[in-house]
């Protein structure tokens, strides 16, 4: 049975504040990076999964809207590669 590696990214939408992204851009700020700015912070998580590559997005696509993220606050997206 096919075996896939998944990675699920979940960041705030854009019209959230973000005060993690905020303290870290501070903190640049005073590190002699004042250049950087818009700085978001997220989550990445990793999923191993096994089954028909059909069957498998369709669950990835459930997991990722109803568990990893928070579909009013948040934007998710996923990325899906077969294990050779």
């Amino acid at each position: 049975m096919p075996q896939y590696h998944a990675k699920v990214f979940v960041t705030l939408k854009p019209s959230i504040l973000d005060p993690q992204g905020r303290t870290v851009e501070r903190a640049l700020a005073h590190l002699e990076h004042a250049n950087v700015s818009g700085v978001r912070v997220g989550k990445l998580i990793e999923l191993s999964l096994t089954g028909e590559r059909p069957q498998v997005e369709a669950q990835l696509q459930d997991i990722t809207a109803n568990v990893l993220s928070n579909p009013i606050m948040e934007d998710a997206r996923w990325e899906l590669e077969e294990h050779r």
